[in-house]
């Protein structure tokens, strides 16, 4: 099994075994990862954000499924998580339907038009790499929900002045693009390293040409940005 520290970190934590902190590296940079707030803290209540969603939903890089036990009181959601780890804590913290999947690969365990909506919360869309890969990403979401879904997504915003002093944040020379690059360690395991893609909004409109998907709306915070996707 390749090292998850991450993943280990998280279930360390719920399990009250975690002695270490999850440490994110970035060359001689580090900080040590928020684990109680960001992944056992409360639903992030945004009514402009839910009243898109409706089930069935499925829950994208669901971590430790905060998110998950919400919109399961609702409606049917499958929440996926590339980690095993996070995929048992999810299960053992009652979290329904919790499946270990990579989102990158939908049509590889989800039928076609299976969800009527679709939630990625964290930034895990930069992870496709390159908006190449978001574009392929958008196709195979296109795929596996209804013709009249939705979804939201969000990253962190280029654009803004204050998204420089973002850990392991790297400039890009084109308009609306940047980069996030480090690794993880936690208890001796290193992770191996994150490239996260980051866009602004017009460049998510401009990935979404020659999908099935445009921007209906966004909102724009200090540093980052979440967007509903429709439909065409």
């Amino acid at each position: 099994m390749k090292p998850d520290p991450f993943g280990r970190a998280i279930r360390d934590h719920f399990l009250g075994e975690r002695t270490e902190s999850l440490v994110d590296r970035d060359g001689e940079r580090t900080r040590e990862h928020p684990i109680e707030g960001n992944y056992f803290g409360e639903h992030d209540d945004d009514a402009w954000r839910d009243r898109w969603l409706e089930g069935p939903l499925i829950d994208l890089g669901a971590g430790a499924g905060r998110d998950a036990l919400h919109y399961q009181e609702r409606f049917e959601t499958v929440a996926v998580d590339v980690s095993e780890h996070l995929v048992r804590t999810m299960r053992d913290r009652g979290v329904d339907d919790a499946r270990r999947a990579d989102m990158f690969s939908l049509r590889e365990h989800f039928d076609r038009d299976r969800f009527r909506s679709a939630h990625s919360i964290g930034t895990q869309v930069g992870l496709a790499g390159s908006m190449d890969g978001v574009r392929a990403f958008l196709r195979d979401l296109a795929h596996v929900t209804t013709p009249d879904a939705t979804a939201v997504v969000d990253n962190y915003a280029p654009e803004k002045d204050a998204t420089k002093n973002v850990f392991a944040y790297r400039d890009d020379p084109a308009p609306g693009l940047g980069y996030r690059v480090y690794h993880e360690e936690y208890d001796g395991d290193v992770g191996r390293t994150l490239l996260f893609r980051i866009f602004s909004v017009d460049r998510l409109r401009e990935a979404a040409i020659g999908t099935p998907w445009k921007v209906a709306e966004a909102r724009y915070g200090d540093v980052q940005w979440r967007a509903i996707l429709g439909k065409r």
